[in-house]
């Protein structure tokens, strides 16, 4: 269920440091040092939903279409495409001159083979894959996909900027098993990445791909020209909030990715320090696992829906107003599908009838493990307000710290909690992946197929499809 607000994620920039950094001899390297929002361990962005994955993605590897600033799907790899006027047939071409970073040029193979792997792992890839009835190369620079009936956000599914991207590799890699993370980290984006310079805990370095051929329109949003001004982009490793502000503030690095709550009064009013609104508002979501007691009982689950408070949670993490606002609707707030027709959910606790309907569920008392990530200030305070919520409901909880990169491991796990899996967790979506049913990843009803927690709901499923069938082409 989405705890949906308008949170204002910002990027605090050093502007000093990054006018040395643009203005530097050319004999020297140009830098950009940022803060990540959480460490990276996972490099595999088809295996993992991650934020974190995903932004490291964008960096290596490139991507048939891109989201502009506007919201509109652009060509990106791709250099010109059809469709035939039943909607059926699909024909693309690839750019001339893209290659890998090995030296490769990118072919049609790589093609169908990295949006096979990604489409086994995605939620609207599955669909997409379900609806078709082929992909087939034509030559080395082209493929078609024919459906067997009309499926109308082909596009959108390939230039979709939420986990999971499909992320074009080279046909060798993407033949890893979709459930097995790949080992080599070749693309053909605007960054390379060699595992000397991939140091979990400590930093992550990418290096300028200088034979990266950008568009040439001009850039927008995740489309057009993607022109690299920068030798090198450092992302360090920085664990405790304050010591992301004061790194900041003594100039050792340029960016932060989320601004903690604790350093914002002295940002605000620090000249040097610019902050801006890089992303639209995006909501918090609590996911349950629906595979283990007790929240495969659906009364057991309605009650904890029901001990949401959303303004206490929301303060506690963000603690400025001006970076929330409770609202109840599934879809980000103010958004075209949001609305506040959500039945009994209002993001007000309801104890009394949350209580009455634990007791029914026949809820036995053993613990429920809520997974708390202790190194990602955008959300650890979310779980432990929400477990002492969930105790005054009636159950017995046990908030289990962690780091996010074990989190996003530990959660693709269906054993008992005792065993090492989970009951629930607390993750933040974009204001883009939350706005739409296709886009939504919790929004699911196919169990082991969809996202994490594995819901069984047909009929959202059937609503899902029909919603991409009539879809405007």
């Amino acid at each position: 269920m989405a705890i949906s607000l308008s949170l204002r994620r910002a990027f605090a920039a050093a502007l000093p440091a990054l006018a040395l950094a643009f203005s530097a001899t050319a004999s020297a390297d140009t830098v950009l040092r940022t803060v990540p929002s959480s460490d990276l361990k996972i490099l595999d962005p088809i295996w993992t939903t991650a934020n974190i994955t995903r932004n490291h993605g964008f960096m290596i590897y490139d991507t048939l279409f891109g989201m502009d600033e506007k919201g509109a799907i652009k060509p990106q790899m791709v250099d010109k495409y059809t469709t035939s006027p039943d909607n059926k047939v699909w024909t693309f071409t690839l750019r001339p001159g893209l290659k890998f970073h090995d030296g490769a040029p990118v072919t049609s193979q790589d093609v169908i083979a990295s949006l096979a792997r990604w489409a086994k792992r995605d939620t609207l890839g599955q669909k997409m894959y379900e609806a078709m009835d082929s992909i087939t190369a034509e030559g080395p620079n082209a493929f078609r996909m024919t459906f067997k009936q009309p499926f109308g956000v082909v596009l959108d599914a390939l230039g979709k900027p939420n986990p999971l991207v499909p992320f074009i590799m080279p046909r060798r890699v993407a033949e890893t098993p979709a459930d097995k993370q790949i080992e080599e980290m070749i693309g053909s984006g605007p960054f390379t990445l060699a595992k000397a310079d991939f140091r979990p805990g400590d930093r992550v370095i990418y290096r300028k791909n200088a034979a990266y051929v950008p568009r040439k329109e001009a850039p927008s949003g995740l489309a057009g020209g993607k022109v690299v001004n920068l030798d090198r982009v450092e992302w360090v490793l920085l664990r405790d909030p304050q010591t992301q502000v004061n790194a900041l503030l003594n100039g050792e690095v340029d960016m932060l990715e989320t601004v903690p709550s604790s350093g914002y009064t002295d940002m605000r009013t620090n000249q040097k320090i610019e902050l801006v609104d890089v992303m639209p508002a995006g909501p918090f979501t609590v996911i349950y696992n629906h595979k283990v007691a007790p929240f495969n009982n659906p009364k057991a689950r309605k009650a904890a829906m029901l001990a949401i408070n959303q303004e206490a949670m929301l303060r506690a993490q963000a603690t400025f107003r001006d970076f929330y606002k409770p609202c109840a609707s599934i879809y980000l707030c103010g958004s075209v599908y949001a609305s506040d027709k959500t039945g009994f959910f209002t993001g007000k606790p309801q104890f009394e009838e949350a209580r009455k309907l634990l007791k029914e569920s026949g809820y036995d008392g053993k613990p429920v493990v809520i997974l708390l990530p202790g190194d990602a200030p955008a959300l650890n305070k979310l779980p432990a307000i929400y477990g002492q919520l969930l105790k005054q409901v009636g159950f017995n909880v046990d908030v289990q710290t962690t780091d996010w990169a074990t989190l996003v491991t530990r959660r693709t796990k269906k054993d008992l909690p005792e065993n090492g899996g989970w009951n629930a967790f607390i993750t933040f979506w974009g204001g883009v992946d939350a706005s739409s049913p296709i886009t939504y990843s919790p929004l699911t009803g196919n169990g082991d197929q969809g996202y994490f927690g594995w819901p069984v709901d047909p009929e959202l499923e059937k609503l899902k499809k029909r919603f991409i069938e009539t879809a405007d082409i």
